[in-house]
């Protein structure tokens, strides 16, 4: 597996876990919708997360929420690009676009995006071309059905087994268009068509994904699995949780752990880094 991943002009270290904040430009999404839209307010937050200690920051402009309502090519990219745009302009960090689009992908590769985050694993018509021109990693996730029925009932025979074939099929298809397999990044979906019940079971065998030799890419941070344990807590009350669930997937594998609350992940897997290392390396004191 890649310890080093080539995004654009940059190199992402992947010997211990990162963190990638989420900057959502969207005015729907089920955590920060509406807050972050203007170019300010995006940069503001920017900042922020980078001074926390994210060495990605991750820009969405299409909610995918549960129930979320797809949006046109030009929306996505009026929202997207300008933020790209200036985000790139004044610091110096690995900016992740958060697209299934073609369009997007490519139009985020001329702005200097460093890693394309598709949600919906280069299935959309004429994604795998353009992500196999940008040159750009490629976040791969499973997802069963749509944003806005994906929820609805999710049924699985073997939710482990089945969301690794998934992968494995996408990997193969990225390889069979000219994407190389040390460009790519796996995320198992966590709360994208899946229950309680299937999130928890993923959890548990992260490690399995380990076989398919690419970094795994995770994001749970303040979703409704972490609500659903704590007995229906909002959106707000759920970073403990969070923390839990990060800890618990960087100690199964995860290089890249996606998340709203920066600083609090970036300690929580400081501890996790430093317990591998010490596996790693019995000279540690």
């Amino acid at each position: 597996m890649v310890k080093q991943l080539v995004c654009g002009d940059k190199v992402l270290d992947l010997s211990s876990a990162v963190v990638m904040g989420v900057l959502n430009v969207t005015p729907d999404s089920f955590s920060d919708g509406g807050r972050f839209v203007t170019v300010d307010a995006a940069l503001h937050h920017a900042e922020s997360m980078i001074s926390e200690g994210a060495l990605i920051i991750d820009i969405g402009a299409e909610s995918t929420r549960p129930q979320a309502q797809q949006v046109t090519e030009q929306q996505e990219l009026d929202r997207l690009l300008p933020v790209l745009e200036a985000i790139k302009k004044q610091f110096d960090v690995i900016v992740s676009v958060d697209t299934s689009s073609p369009t997007v992908i490519m139009e985020s590769a001329k702005l200097g995006a460093g890693l394309i985050n598709d949600v919906r694993a280069l299935q959309r018509e004429g994604a795998l071309a353009a992500a196999a021109q940008s040159n750009l990693p490629i976040c791969l996730m499973h997802m069963q059905g749509q944003p806005q029925t994906m929820q609805l009932q999710p049924a699985y025979e073997s939710v482990v087994d089945e969301v690794h074939n998934f992968l494995l099929t996408r990997i193969e298809a990225c390889l069979q268009n000219g994407i190389a397999k040390e460009r790519l990044l796996i995320d198992v979906g966590f709360g994208f068509g899946k229950t309680l019940a299937h999130n928890l079971q993923l959890l548990a065998q992260l490690s399995s994904f380990k076989t398919l030799d690419c970094p795994i890419l995770v994001g749970m941070s303040r979703k409704s699995m972490l609500g659903a344990i704590l007995g229906g807590a909002p959106v707000e009350q759920r970073l403990f949780a969070g923390l839990s669930a990060a800890t618990i997937a960087a100690l199964n594998g995860a290089k890249i752990i996606r998340t709203h609350d920066v600083r609090a992940t970036k300690e929580a897997l400081a501890v996790v880094n430093a317990l591998l290392d010490l596996g790693e390396n019995n000279n540690v004191a």
